[in-house]
């Protein structure tokens, strides 16, 4: 879109997240439309590989009917990973260091190969190395965390942390498997892999596609997070977070007080 000024929105939303203060929406004031949005997550992601840190994955959002419903739309969106952005599995986070922490529970593939767009699920699947239980933590840089699309696409879709757990084989089905989150013990979601686009593969197909559409190929060793499998929920300090995925094993966080 003629006239936006693309760096000066990644910068806003850039200090946002620095600082962890909440901004306005931006899309209505900029007139920001989803390809250009894009182009501000592409120039909010570089302020952070500028500073050292580099790319190591990307994530999905909207995966699930339900929240493309929602926000009335009929595609994913995607964001980058970055290596800071990783926590080790069982490792701890600060809540203040973010706005309006939430957590969720998803599945994350390691990439073995560099899949090509458009392939089957058949054969794409050959592309990834393991799969593992994952948690994502996410922080909309906007005030009570409401936005427009081209406001979360240019926040880079809310990435804020991820954890892995232990990597393992691909089972030979991965679309209904029982997902859990707990917190302090307790469970407080309860879902399935089916909640992410009907089967977790099908996510990597519409990741390869939409990043390809913006000149990202995703590379071999990279993390792919396929979307959540139930909604987010608050990170409160202190709290310890577990995700249980069916087949796949436990991935978890602690949040210090």
């Amino acid at each position: 879109m003629i006239g936006v000024d693309t760096a000066g929105v990644a910068a806003k939303l850039g200090v946002a997240a620095d600082t962890a203060t909440a901004i306005g929406q931006l899309a209505a004031e900029v007139g920001l439309d989803v390809p250009t949005a894009y182009g501000v997550q592409a120039a909010l992601v570089q302020r952070r590989l500028d500073r050292g840190e580099r790319l190591v994955g990307v994530k999905m959002g909207l995966t699930s009917k339900a929240k493309m419903a929602q926000v009335g739309v009929d595609e994913v969106i995607w964001g980058r990973l970055t290596d800071a952005m990783r926590v080790p599995d069982g490792g701890a986070v600060d809540p203040s260091a973010y706005i309006h922490p939430r957590v969720e529970p998803e599945v994350a593939f390691l990439l073995d190969r560099l899949p090509e767009p458009g392939e089957p699920i058949g054969d794409f699947a050959t592309a990834v190395r393991a799969v593992a239980p994952a948690i994502e933590l996410i922080d909309s840089r906007y005030a009570d965390f409401r936005f427009s699309l081209p406001d979360v696409i240019a926040d880079n879709t809310s990435a804020a942390a991820f954890v892995v757990g232990p990597w393992s084989p691909v089972p030979a089905g991965l679309d209904n498997l029982g997902v859990l989150l707990e917190v302090d013990g307790r469970v407080v979601q309860v879902g399935s892999t089916a909640a992410i686009l009907g089967d977790p593969r099908r996510a990597l197909d519409e990741g390869i596609r939409l990043a390809g559409r913006h000149g990202v190929r995703l590379q071999s060793g990279w993390v792919f997070l396929a979307g959540a499998a139930t909604a987010a929920v608050p990170l409160r300090p202190g709290a310890h977070v577990r995700a249980v995925v069916e087949k796949l094993g436990t991935a978890s966080l602690k949040a210090s007080a």
